[in-house]
């Protein structure tokens, strides 16, 4: 074609042009997946506070964007194939890795209860899909049998993923209900992936006019599918053990070894298909067979999820909405929303019918089954890719496949709020129970959560265990818990663990100093097999920041009654404290104010005593009583601390002297005369049970100490400094500050309260350790929930 002369004697040539068109073309394109991308995060962000999963947004912009004229017409026929390519690829991983997560030989084992409520959830919307379906007229290019189960298949099926990140985020995930939600979505995926597998294979005896033909293609099929699935299950785990056992934790991966190990996988996942079998559902069985366990899976499993959630989920239902064109939605049809709410009924009924009918009889509440069979009916981006490959396949219609994109937006949406509305009826029910030393029934065990900085504090740590521990019966059980920055060093050495958020950490000082701590206890408990002592490890990786709040998480998670935390300072060699840690002594001070239960802090001047309680010597304790609520808790923890043959323990109150003539004549309190009278009943009550039980019958020895103000309270103080191996005083909580007012005024460390401050002064090298406790703020429990409220 000749060059094209304008007026203005400027020369266009035609390929020029098709460049430039192509170029308009080719940014049009750009500027829809780059919107895509941000505007599915934006949307995201505000719907944070409805705690919408990422489903919600992705799909209401995928839909919205490619309907916009301007985007359509820019994505045109050729790059529309390279799309759905990527689409394709895409859901061939998000399958793997939905397999690799499963364990497939629990269908093979008796059945758990979550097992029985998924079974029963999924039998009851298959037979009811079954039922009905027929009668609704969908039907376009296939049979009535192949639709009727494909239907009913994907009406019966729960999206996994969605409700774990769901009950995660929630957090909930660790209580009955979300076990219970979470064990049942897994078993009902699982089980409906099956039916699907299975279903492919038998598809062709279905559309085939020759039956013979179809009967040799399913043959053909089938046995490619089985000699899949046996190199999977029986070949793959020799070859991943040897590829993790040459690449140890701690050590980086081998390049080749990972090239080998993704061409592996590929291979066993790629059998099926050169049969003719759907590559989704091959590479959903591969993973399914494959060993999950090992470093080589765990790393698949990280790295394809990440990039699942990053890339490709927004970009997929772009996808999804240039398929499904929504101005060719039959919405003017009465039929369209007739055939629409039978099928949400079909999803709602069926699934909450067959968990309401299999829960009651486990035992289990009605209300709460109602709202597991509501969380069930949740869909994922499975059942949204399969009407789409339905309606390009030419099985169904637009209007059907976006009513069924519509159905599955509204099982995702409700989710959070059905778990909220657990929540609040749990919140209603759970009994308020303070975690505290002083309300624990003596017939229960003592939990407490003794955190470490690291070996520093070992001897001290031991040492607390050792005089906690209380009578043999019922005993005491420790979770001894690592608190450690999260680094970007530490961060770089994280190789996912089990579940969906642990991690192993594979650094070396850190795994060092975790077996020295654990070798430690675990020696010192076997040293002392009749001590009643129960150990567990935790650990508590996180920023500063996040770290109180992971550790509250934790002590609602165990239902500990103490959680025992080191002082920030450490002490020098003159028996002095250095400037200590600021990380920690936010984590300290924080903890204080949030803490879902008592909290004690050591200030650790040589608290390691274990050997010479081993021996006949013994060492002196003392607990300073001078009133509130923290002074009583103080002495419900000495009330333990008496029973341990090593302490000889004193009991020092304080008590207030009216009549000396150095007696305040006016104290500014702002505490009314009633309060203040409260007080000194429930001082004077707990400190005669006290009496009775310990002082009265000779075990603990009794000092008092009648005195006029706060500075001879200081005077007292500091000359009991030296005399004793431990002190355990309260924090604070005094509504009488007559004998403490004052003592604020040159507080260096707020967060021990004015007692525990002036006797862990830096300048004293008494060699006197501190213990100051806090009793558990009960508002703390109202305002959030243990995630072990139950629903039997």
């Amino acid at each position: 074609m000749p060059p094209v002369t304008t007026s203005a004697n400027i020369t266009f040539h035609p390929c020029f042009l098709r460049f430039d068109a192509a170029g308009v073309s080719f940014s049009g394109k750009m500027v829809a997946l780059i919107a895509t991308y941000v505007l599915s995060r934006v949307v995201h962000h505000l719907l944070k506070p409805f705690s919408q999963p990422y489903m919600t947004s992705d799909l209401v912009i995928g839909l919205i964007l490619a309907s916009l004229p301007r985007a359509r017409d820019s994505f045109t026929s050729l790059f529309s194939i390279t799309l759905e390519n990527i689409v394709d690829f895409g859901m061939i991983s998000y399958a793997f890795v939905l397999g690799l997560e499963m364990d497939p030989y629990v269908i093979f084992k008796s059945p758990t209860r979550h097992a029985m409520v998924a079974y029963a959830g999924t039998v009851s919307t298959f037979v009811a899909a079954c039922a009905i379906t027929p009668w609704l007229h969908y039907l376009r290019n296939s049979s009535i049998i192949t639709f009727t189960l494909s239907l009913s298949i994907s009406l019966s099926g729960s999206g996994s993923h969605i409700l774990t990140r769901l009950m995660t985020y929630l957090k909930v995930g660790k209580s009955d209900i979300g076990k219970l939600s979470i064990g049942a979505g897994v078993h009902s995926d699982m089980i409906t992936m099956f039916s699907v597998v299975l279903s492919f294979v038998f598809f062709p005896l279905q559309e085939t006019e020759n039956f013979r033909e179809g009967i040799k293609t399913s043959v053909q099929i089938g046995a490619a599918l089985m000699l899949q699935t046996l190199l999977a299950a029986k070949i793959s785990p020799v070859f991943m053990n040897w590829i993790n056992q040459s690449n140890p934790e701690g050590k980086p991966l081998k390049g080749s070894h990972l090239v080998l190990s993704m061409a592996f996988m590929t291979v066993i996942c790629s059998l099926a298909p050169w049969m003719g079998y759907n590559s989704c559902l091959s590479a959903f069985m591969g993973g399914l067979f494959l060993p999950s366990e090992g470093r080589i899976s765990k790393w698949t499993i990280s790295r394809i999820n990440n990039l699942l959630s990053t890339l490709f989920y927004p970009l997929f239902f772009f996808w999804v909405g240039l398929r499904v064109d929504i101005s060719s939605f039959a919405g003017g049809n009465i039929g369209t929303w007739v055939r629409l709410f039978c099928l949400i009924l079909i999803a709602t009924i069926g699934k909450v019918g067959g968990t309401l009918i299999c829960g009651l009889t486990l035992g289990y509440h009605r209300p709460e089954l109602v709202a597991v069979g509501l969380l069930l009916t949740a869909k994922g981006h499975f059942h949204v890719y399969f009407a789409v490959d339905a309606l390009r396949q030419g099985k169904i219609d637009v209007t059907t496949c976006i009513s069924m994109v519509i159905l599955i937006f509204l099982s995702v949406i409700h989710t959070p709020f059905v778990v909220k509305h657990i929540i609040e009826r749990a919140r209603k029910r759970v009994p308020v129970q303070r975690m505290t030393l002083r309300w624990l029934a003596p017939s229960s065990e003592l939990r407490i959560l003794l955190c470490l900085h690291g070996t520093h504090n070992l001897e001290s740590g031991i040492s607390l265990m050792e005089i906690s521990r209380g009578k043999p019966a019922p005993g005491l059980f420790v979770h001894v818990t690592d608190m450690i920055e999260l680094t970007e060093k530490i961060a770089s050495t994280l190789v996912p663990g089990e579940g969906v958020d642990n991690m192993t950490i594979t650094d070396n000082s850190v795994t060092e100093m975790r077996d020295e701590i654990t070798h430690a206890f675990q020696t010192h408990i076997n040293e002392n097999v009749d001590g009643g002592i129960m150990l567990s490890r935790m650990l508590v990786l996180s920023t500063f920041n996040s770290m109180p709040h992971d550790i509250s998480v934790l002590a609602e998670d165990l239902m500990v009654s103490l959680i025992l935390l080191p002082f920030h300072k450490r002490v020098k060699a003159d028996g002095t404290l250095d400037e200590g840690h600021p990380g920690f002594r936010h984590v300290n001070r924080k903890l204080l104010r949030n803490a879902p239960c008592s909290i004690g802090i050591l200030v650790d001047r040589g608290f390691g005593f274990t050997e010479r309680l081993s021996t006949s010597s013994v060492s002196k304790v003392a607990v300073i009583f001078i009133g509130g609520k923290d002074d009583q808790e103080a002495l419900a923890y000495a009330g333990r601390v008496v029973w341990h043959p090593g302490i000889e323990l004193t009991v020092i109150r304080f008590l207030v002297d009216k009549n000396s003539e150095h007696a305040p004549q006016r104290v500014t309190n702002r505490a009314s005369v009633a309060e203040q009278e409260e007080e000194m009943k429930l001082d004077d009550e707990c400190f005669a049970e006290f009496y009775e039980k310990y002082v009265a019958g000779g075990n603990v020895a009794y000092m008092e100490k009648h005195l006029a103000n706060s500075s001879e309270t200081y005077t007292n103080l500091m000359s009991i400094e030296g005399q004793y191996s431990l002190i355990i005083v309260g924090r604070a909580g005094r509504v009488n500050t007559v004998l403490t007012q004052g003592l604020n005024d040159w507080q260096q460390c707020p967060e021990l309260g004015p007692v525990g401050d002036v006797l862990s002064g830096s300048n004293s090298a008494s060699g006197t350790s501190i213990l100051i406790i806090q009793l558990h703020n009960i508002k703390g429990q109202l305002d959030g929930l243990s995630d072990e409220f139950s629903i039997m």
